[in-house]
C-alpha cells in the first residue's frame, strides 16, 4: 500500500493543468539550455516524470522542451542521472510524433542503451528492427578495449521479445555463441579495488581475490549469479545479464531453428570480456552456437541447483537463492522440450531436488516449476506427474495461502498448463476448495484470475458444492484469519488484525462441537457433501469487519456471475433445478457482512429467471419449495430482490404450455400464496423496522396474479376485486406502504392497464401467456407476422371506452 505522502505527491502530480505543464516545461527548458545540471536540474527533472507518469493518458510538453531532453540524452558532458531521468521522460511520452533521435546520435554503449529505450517504447516495428542491428553491431565489435557491453544485453532482450525476426540468423548465432561463452567462462577472480594512490599502497594490497560461494567458501567451480565477492568484472556482469534474458532468449531468439547446423561456427575469444575459453574441449568448440547455448545453460543450471543447496550467510543470498531455482528449473523445463536428449541428465538434478524440497517451506515457490517440468516430461522420465501434482494441490494451498506472490504464480501455474491438465482434469477440479482459499484470502488481486478459471473448475459433479463455497467466501476468509491468529505468532500476524480481538472466535475454534465445521469450511478437497454453517457464521461474526473479509464480499457477485455463466453452459434440468432451490435456500444465510447480502440477492434475483429458463418445468417440479418460499416471506424479507425474480418466474413459466403436468389446483395454490402475500405488503405500514416496500414487488406480484387468473379464468373475479382495491389504495398516498407520487403512478398505471386487458379474457390469456412458438424473438422482429398488427389492434381496442367493446 503506498504511503500517504507518495500518494498525495501523485494526487498533485495528476492535478496539474495543461497552463501549468506548459510553465514548468519552460522553467525545465531553461535549465536544459544552459546546461545547469545541477540539483535544479535534478529536482525539476524529477518533477516533470512524476508529472507524465501519474496518469494514464500521454501528456503534451512543448517542443522545445522534447527538443532538450533529447539533446540532453546524448550530451558526452551531461551527468548520468540527468540523462537516465530524460530517457525515462521521453519513454513515458510514447508514442510521440516529436522525436528525432537515431542511435547514431550516442556517443558510448551507456548512452546507445537509454536512446535504444526510448526508440523500443515507441513501439514502431521497423524501429525496433534498426535498433537491434545497431546493438548487434556493437555487440560483435571485437577490440579489447571496446565499450561495455552490460548496458546492451537488455536493449537485445527487448528487440527479440518485440520483434523476434529482428535479428538475421548469422547475427543471431553469433550471440547465441558469445552468451553461451559469457554463461560458462566468466572470471573466478573478484574485480580489482580502485587504486587509491596513496603512499603506503602496493601491488600486492590490490591484487583480487577469487570469487567465493554463498556459505562463505572459496568456488572452485565457474562463475555464476550466486557467485559472491566485494567488486565484480566486467565479464562477470555480462554472466548474470546473460543468465537473466537466457530463457527469453531460448524461448525468442537464438535456438528459434534448432535444426540448422553451421560446422564451420567456432568458439572464439570475444574480446577482454571472455577468459579461460581454452580450457574448453575441442568436442564443444565444434558445436553449432545454438547447440553450443544450450549446452552451456545446461552446466549453468545444474551448477546453481548445486549451489542453492548451501547454506547462505545473508538472508539476502538465500532469496536469491530461491529466485535462482526457480528460473534454473524453467531454463532446465525449456532445454528439455527444445532437445528431448538433455532430459536424461537434467532429470536426476531434477528428481534430486524436489526431495530436497518438499520438506521445505521456505522454498515452495520452487515446487511449482518442478511440477510444470514433470508435466512436460514425466511420460517420457516414467514419473508420475500426477503425484507431483497432487501434493502441490493438497498442500501448498492449505499452508501458505498468505503468501500473496505464491497464490497469484500458483493460479497463474493452473492457467498456463490447463491444456497439460486437461487429460487428468479431476485433479483440478477436485481441490478447488483448497485454490479457493488463496482467491479468499487475496481476492483483490485473484478475482479476474479466477473469473478465467471457473469455467474450467466448474461441471455437473462440484456445481453445487462450488456455489455453496462461493456464497461462503467471506466466512473462509474469517476462518483462515482466525487459522492463523491461532498458529502464528503475533509478530507474524498481517498488520491489520490488530484492530480487531476475537477470543471468543479463538475458543470456538477449540470447541469440538464447532470444529467439525471448521473442518468442512477448510477442507482441502470436494467431498460432495454441503454443511449448513448457520452456527458457525455467528461464531465468527466479530471477525466480519476485517478489511479483508469486505474486500472478499465485494469479490463475491463477480464471481458468481462468472459461475452461473459458466454453468448455464452445459447444466442440465436436474442441475438447474437444484441450483435454483440452493438460490432460495441461501439467500436468508449469508455471512453478515455490511453490504454483502444485498449485492448477491442481486445476483441471485437475475440468475433464478435465467435457470428457470433453461429448465421451465422447473416452476413445476419445485412447486413445494416454491410455495413454501413465499409463504415464509413477510415484513422486511418481503421487499428483496429475489422475492421478485421468484415470484415473476411463478408468473412466466406455470402454465401448460411450459409443463403439460401443471394443473388447475397448483395454479389456484400459488394465487392464494400470492394473493395473502400481495395483502400483507399492502396493508403494512413503513417504519424503521419495516422498510418502504418498492413499486417493482407490488407490480410484479398484481402482474403474476393476472397471469395465473387467465390461465384459470375462475380467479378472474378475484384479482379484478384485487386490482381494482390496488388502483384504489393507489390514490390514498396517506394509506399503504409506497410512499412518492412515481411510485404510486406506477402501481395505479399497472392495476389500470391489468384490469383493462381482462375485460377481454381470451386476449388477456394470447397476451399474458402466448405459446412457445408466438414467443421467439423472431416474431417480434419479422414485420412480414401478423403479430405486431395483432398488438396494435388490441392496443387500440383497450384505448376505447368499455361501453364500446364488444360482448
Amino acid at each position: 500500500m503506498l504511503a500517504t505522502g507518495t500518494e498525495s505527491l501523485l494526487r498533485q502530480a495528476r492535478e496539474v493543468g495543461a497552463e501549468e505543464l506548459g510553465r514548468f516545461c519552460a522553467r525545465v527548458s531553461t535549465l536544459l539550455q544552459a546546461e545547469d545540471w545541477g540539483p535544479d536540474a535534478l529536482d525539476a527533472l524529477r518533477r516533470l516524470f512524476l508529472i507524465v507518469a501519474a496518469t494514464k493518458y500521454s501528456r503534451r510538453l512543448e517542443p522545445t522542451c522534447v527538443a532538450l531532453l533529447q539533446t540532453t540524452l546524448c550530451s558526452p558532458r551531461c551527468p548520468e542521472r540527468l540523462q537516465l531521468l530524460c530517457a525515462a521522460v521521453l519513454r513515458e511520452m510514447a508514442p510521440s510524433d516529436s522525436l528525432s533521435l537515431s542511435c547514431d546520435h550516442a556517443q558510448s554503449s551507456r548512452q546507445l542503451g537509454l536512446v535504444a529505450s526510448v526508440l523500443l517504447a515507441q513501439g514502431d516495428p521497423q524501429q525496433v528492427r534498426t535498433v537491434g542491428q545497431c546493438v548487434i553491431k556493437v555487440l560483435e565489435s571485437r577490440q579489447p578495449e571496446g565499450p561495455s557491453l552490460t548496458y546492451l544485453l537488455p536493449v537485445v532482450s527487448k528487440v527479440t521479445s518485440l520483434a523476434p525476426d529482428a535479428l538475421p540468423e548469422e547475427q543471431t548465432k553469433a550471440l547465441s555463441k558469445r552468451l553461451g561463452d559469457w554463461l560458462r567462462y566468466a572470471s573466478v577472480q573478484q574485480g580489482a579495488a580502485h587504486a587509491s594512490g596513496g603512499f603506503f599502497s602496493t601491488p600486492r594490497a590490490r591484487q583480487p581475490g577469487p570469487v567465493t560461494e554463498v556459505d562463505g567458501t572459496v568456488a572452485t567451480d565457474f562463475f555464476t549469479v550466486l557467485s559472491t565477492g566485494q567488486r565484480f568484472t566486467e565479464d562477470q556482469r555480462l554472466n548474470v545479464q546473460a543468465f537473466s534474458m537466457l530463457r527469453a532468449w531460448l524461448l525468442q531468439g537464438g535456438p528459434a531453428h534448432p535444426g540448422a547446423t553451421d560446422a564451420d561456427d567456432r568458439s572464439e575469444l570475444e574480446g577482454s570480456t571472455v577468459s579461460v575459453l581454452s580450457a574448453a574441449s575441442t568436442a564443444s568448440h565444434l558445436l553449432p552456437p545454438a547447440e553450443w547455448l544450450r549446452e552451456k545453460a545446461l552446466e549453468y543450471c545444474q551448477r546453481l541447483l548445486e549451489q542453492s543447496g548451501r547454506r547462505a550467510l545473508r538472508k539476502a543470498d538465500s532469496d536469491l537463492q530461491k529466485a535462482c531455482l526457480v528460473e534454473a528449473v524453467l531454463v532446465l523445463d525449456v532445454l528439455c522440450r527444445q532437445d528431448p536428449s538433455f532430459l536424461y541428465r537434467a532429470l536426476p538434478c531434477v528428481r534430486a531436488l524436489r526431495t530436497r524440497l518438499c520438506g521445505d517451506p521456505a522454498c515452495v515457490r520452487a515446487l511449482l516449476p518442478i511440477a510444470q517440468f514433470f508435466l512436460h516430461h514425466g511420460e517420457a522420465a516414467a514419473v508420475d506427474a500426477d503425484a507431483v501434482c497432487q501434493h502441490l494441490f493438497s498442500r501448498v494451498p492449505s499452508e501458505h495461502f498468505h503468501s500473496a506472490m505464491l497464490a497469484f504464480e500458483f493460479v497463474q501455474f493452473c492457467r498456463d498448463h490447463l491444456v497439460l491438465f486437461s487429460s487428468n482434469l479431476d485433479l483440478l477440479r477436485t481441490s478447488f476448495p483448497n485454490l479457493f482459499k488463496f482467491l479468499a484470502w487475496s481476492s483483490p488481486a485473484l478475482t479476474s484470475e479466477f473469473v478465467a478459471l471457473l469455467p474450467v473448475l466448474v461441471d455437473a459433479g462440484t456445481a453445487v458444492e462450488m456455489l455453496h463455497l462461493l456464497l461462503d467466501l467471506p466466512s473462509l476468509t474469517a476462518a483462515l484469519d482466525l487459522q492463523l491468529r491461532a498458529s502464528q505468532a503475533a509478530s507474524e500476524r498481517p498488520l491489520w488484525d490488530i484492530s480487531v480481538r476475537a477470543p471468543g472466535c479463538l475458543e470456538a475454534l477449540r470447541d469440538p462441537q464447532a470444529q467439525g465445521l471448521f473442518q468442512h469450511l477448510l477442507r482441502a478437497k470436494a467431498s460432495g457433501t454441503v454443511e449448513r454453517l448457520t452456527p458457525l457464521h455467528q461464531l465468527l461474526q466479530p471477525l466480519a469487519s476485517c478489511a479483508r473479509v469486505l474486500q472478499c464480499a465485494q469479490a463475491v457477485p463477480t464471481l458468481l456471475r462468472a459461475f452461473f455463466a459458466a454453468v448455464t453452459q452445459f447444466a442440465s434440468g436436474a442441475l438447474a433445478s437444484q441450483l435454483a432451490l440452493l438460490l432460495l435456500e441461501r439467500s436468508d444465510s449469508l455471512f453478515q457482512v455490511e453490504g454483502y447480502e444485498a449485492d448477491v440477492h442481486r445476483v441471485l434475483s437475475s440468475q433464478f429467471p435465467a435457470l428457470c429458463k433453461l429448465h421451465p418445468p422447473l416452476v413445476v417440479e419445485r412447486a413445494k419449495e416454491l410455495l413454501e418460499f413465499v409463504g415464509s416471506l413477510g415484513g422486511p424479507r418481503s421487499t428483496g430482490h429475489v422475492l421478485t425474480s421468484v415470484v415473476w418466474a411463478i408468473g412466466e413459466y406455470l402454465s401448460v404450455s411450459w409443463d403439460r403436468r401443471c394443473s388447475a389446483e397448483q395454479i389456484s395454490r400459488f394465487f392464494e400464496a400470492l394473493e395473502a402475500l400481495l395483502f400483507e405488503v399492502t396493508q403494512s405500514r413503513p417504519s424503521a423496522a419495516l422498510p418502504k416496500c418498492p413499486p417493482q414487488v407490488i407490480t410484479v406480484l398484481m402482474t403474476t396474479l393476472t397471469k395465473l387468473a387467465s390461465r384459470s379464468q375462475d380467479l378472474i373475479p378475484r384479482v379484478s376485486l384485487l386490482l381494482s382495491k390496488m388502483r384504489t389504495l393507489a390514490q390514498s398516498p396517506a394509506v399503504g406502504p409506497v410512499r412518492g407520487e412515481d411510485d404510486l403512478g406506477a402501481v395505479r398505471t399497472r392495476a389500470t392497464e391489468l384490469l383493462n386487458l381482462l375485460k377481454m379474457p381470451s386476449v388477456a390469456q394470447f397476451v399474458l401467456t402466448p405459446s412457445v412458438e408466438v414467443s421467439q424473438p423472431r416474431y417480434h422482429r419479422d414485420c412480414n407476422t401478423a403479430l405486431p398488427l395483432a398488438l396494435d389492434m388490441v392496443s387500440r381496442l383497450l384505448e376505447r371506452e368499455a361501453g364500446l367493446l364488444p360482448g
